[in-house]
């Protein structure tokens, strides 16, 4: 068996299998063929008997004959599709001609397989299919995570050796396999994404998607659409059927942060998601099961966003079993230098800078500060230091009563008119040597009449 054969099989060993055949001889074949390689394998007589078996639990590949006493399947393939159903299809037909083709593809036909086959084409347009999906969700996270975020800062591991980190490690090592929703808490830049990664990678759905959801950066209303995804034609712009982010992550781990940060219509589908563990594409008649762990965090207090009517109470308990909170940065002083070490390392091997040394003078620095924007605040500090060739000590004076402090918006100005003075004003340069967005740059260097 040569590799693109066995990664056919990988593939299907994780492949569950709608077969949609009225012949009661052809459906126990297809079933047998199936069955030795397929995680799992159902079967309809009908497409009456396909849409209960469909409402009633996600399958990653229908196997659809065309001709059935009726109706064609193609034409109740089109009216699923129009549904909202996602499923993806192989047609079963006896007649492979430009117009069946045609007819296929416009009904939203993954494949389709002429009669008479052998086994290992019918195997093999299985395994196509879910390597196919696989890409298709790859490359559409991949794509969130190149216009949204410096994939480097993403972290899997936990990085620290303080009893508030080795704490935070021993919690979710027993708490990785759980499915029931985890919610964690703590104050900006402390790593509630890095916990989220770890506890995904950890765990039994390690192989599946991890897909980080931004609420708060995703418009009310697309929400919804982002989330679920959308049938063709349910609101103006949408030509297409899409899936969403929650089917795309079918078998792993969805991380909603800022979950405050969702409007009442988006937390009320949101709290059904988790009563349910299905989604209804908008516009469609049909909800697709799922199989996720959601993983929440926030930055808010959320029984205080529930007494002040921000944030449905319902939604609260229904998240609030199990919650976990990050230490900020000031609790875990052990960690501060082998951190910033580590970002040192990181950061001038990216950028192509060289490396600074920590000194006794820097380390004391740095100890004596309180990081109030956490781990986020020290890693733009190892930045900036790297980019300038030196550590900005005077910005890391311990608080106390000699003197005023500094606005934080006048350190913000002058640290990114320095950016754009080392990189001759390209701000696209200049925002990925602060870590943050372009739009940041430009809405701050608009806000000052630049």
């Amino acid at each position: 068996m040569d590799s693109g054969e066995q990664q056919l099989t990988g593939h299907l060993a994780r492949a569950s299998v709608l077969v949609v055949d009225d012949e009661p001889g052809m459906r126990n074949f297809l079933v047998k063929t199936l069955a030795p390689h397929c995680l799992s394998v159902a079967e309809a007589g009908n497409t009456a008997e396909a849409e209960v078996e469909l409402a009633r639990r996600h399958f990653d590949v229908m196997i659809l004959d065309n001709m059935m006493p009726g109706r064609r399947g193609l034409d109740w393939l089109a009216e699923q599709r129009g549904k909202g159903g996602f499923t993806d299809t192989i047609m079963v037909t006896a007649y492979a001609d430009l117009e069946t083709a045609i007819e296929a593809m416009r009904a939203g036909a993954a494949d389709f397989v002429l009669k008479p086959f052998r086994s290992n084409q019918l195997l093999n347009a299985v395994g196509r299919c879910i390597q196919m999906a696989q890409l298709r969700r790859e490359n559409m996270l991949l794509r969130r995570e190149l216009d949204g975020q410096d994939i480097g800062q993403q972290r899997r591991e936990l990085i620290g050796s303080s009893p508030a980190i080795a704490a935070t490690r021993d919690m979710l090592a027993r708490i990785r396999d759980v499915t029931t929703p985890v919610l964690i808490t703590g104050a900006s830049g402390t790593g509630k994404e890095v916990a989220a990664r770890h506890m995904h990678m950890t765990s039994h759905r390690s192989t599946a998607p991890f897909v980080p959801i931004n609420c708060s950066a995703i418009p009310a209303e697309m929400i919804e659409s982002e989330l679920f995804g959308h049938v063709a034609g349910a609101f103006p712009g949408a030509g297409a059927a899409r899936e969403g982010l929650l089917p795309s992550a079918q078998g792993g781990t969805v991380f909603l942060d800022d979950v405050a940060g969702l409007s009442p219509s988006a937390q009320s589908a949101l709290r059904r998601v988790l009563e349910d563990g299905t989604v209804r594409p908008v516009g469609a008649e049909r909800e697709t099961q799922l199989d996720l762990r959601f993983v929440l965090a926030t930055s808010r207090a959320l029984d205080r966003e529930v007494a002040e009517g921000r944030f449905r109470e319902d939604l609260f308990f229904r998240i609030n079993v199990i919650e976990l909170r990050m230490p900020a940065l000031a609790e875990r002083e052990g960690d501060i230098v082998e951190l910033a070490a580590l970002f040192l390392r990181e950061i001038a091997a990216r950028l192509d800078l060289p490396r600074l040394e920590i000194d006794n003078t820097t380390r004391a620095a740095m100890l004596r500060h309180d990081w109030p924007g956490n781990i986020r605040e020290l890693r733009n500090f190892i930045e900036r230091s790297l980019i300038f060739g030196r550590f900005p000590l005077e910005t890391l004076a311990p608080p106390t009563d000699q003197g005023p402090i500094e606005p934080l918006t006048q350190v913000e100005r002058r640290e990114i008119l320095r950016a754009l003075d080392v990189t001759g004003g390209n701000r696209s340069e200049a925002a990925r040597r602060l870590g943050v967005s372009r739009k940041t740059i430009d809405r701050k260097c608009a806000a000052w009449g630049l």
